[in-house]
């Protein structure tokens, strides 16, 4: 596995080899990395998956160059193809992570790279490592994935998150998913199919307070206002879930949620205290799980 580009490469045997590793990082110190330099290339704006990388490399002993917001300031600007640019920073790093607008971006990077490509995050594409970081902290949290229940809530159809989890998920046993939308919002057919293809059991629903007792994770995602072709459309949507304490109370005691962050206004701030929030531990393990990848593709 030279490049990591979207979730469907990755095996059971995969996962679980990288959760073992993202379970011994956070226990000691490791500098295995030194003398290496990682390529952080964003062209869309981030914040945790940027800081985590970087955070990430740097904890492993080695070093980082960086641009944020490439589309303007690096020399896509001057009009230089995406190709053109991974051929140039391929010769100055050992590993690249690229955030991009456009939906396959990462694996065009990654047929003219010479170095391995990681995907973190590609439009309205994939964003493979935070689904490894989602089911890590699924598995952390609950100590198990096979059988749980789960709710993946908000805009299913732009969202390159849930897109990646589902995936993921259909690699285990006896999982179920509730895709809770919008209808004009609904989960792309290509998760679909590939969910009837492992026999996961999926249903679509409206309404999410008729099934949250029923569950054991709540995914909770933003309506993201940079997808929609206008103001107005997105309004339309903006606010349609909102979790407060009224619906975490209707949970099970032992489950937990999650959010891939950034939140605006689908989970109000009177939830952060509840035992059941985990979206900043879940931050916190995204730095766990992505160390862990660093150390696999460069060691």
């Amino acid at each position: 596995m030279n490049h990591i580009i979207e979730s469907r490469q990755f095996d059971l045997k995969f996962i679980n080899k990288i959760f073992s590793m993202a379970d011994s990082v956070e226990k000691k110190t490791d500098n295995s990395l030194k003398g290496k330099i990682m390529a952080s290339l964003f062209y869309e704006p981030s914040t945790r998956t940027r800081f985590s990388f970087e955070s990430a490399m740097l904890r492993l002993g080695g070093s980082v160059i960086t641009t944020e917001n490439a589309k303007e300031f690096s020399s896509a600007a001057k009009g230089e193809t995406l190709e053109d640019s991974i051929r140039v920073i391929s010769n100055y790093a050992d590993v690249i992570i690229l955030r991009h607008y456009e939906r396959g971006a990462s694996h065009r990077a990654s047929l003219v790279s010479n170095i391995p490509v990681i995907n973190a995050g590609d439009g309205t594409g994939q964003h493979p490592t935070q689904a490894l970081l989602d089911l890590y902290t699924i598995r952390r949290e609950l100590k198990k994935i096979d059988g749980i229940k789960i709710a993946l809530v908000g805009d299913l159809k732009h969202g390159r998150t849930i897109r990646s989890l589902a995936y993921l998920l259909g690699k285990y046993k006896n999982v179920e998913i509730y895709f809770v939308s919008p209808k004009e919002l609904r989960v792309g057919e290509d998760i679909k199919e590939y969910l009837k293809k492992h026999k996961i059991l999926y249903s679509e629903r409206e309404n999410l307070e008729s099934i949250i007792s029923q569950i054991d994770v709540l995914y909770q995602t933003r309506i993201q206002k940079e997808r929609f072709k206008n103001e107005e459309e997105y309004k339309n949507f903006k606010g349609c879930y909102q979790i407060d304490l009224h619906l975490v109370n209707l949970m099970k005691e032992k489950s937990i949620i999650m959010h891939p962050l950034p939140r605006v206004d689908e989970i109000l701030t009177e939830v952060d205290t509840s035992l059941k929030a985990v979206y900043f531990k879940q931050a916190k393990y995204g730095l766990l799980v992505r160390m862990a990848l660093l150390k696999f593709l460069l060691k």
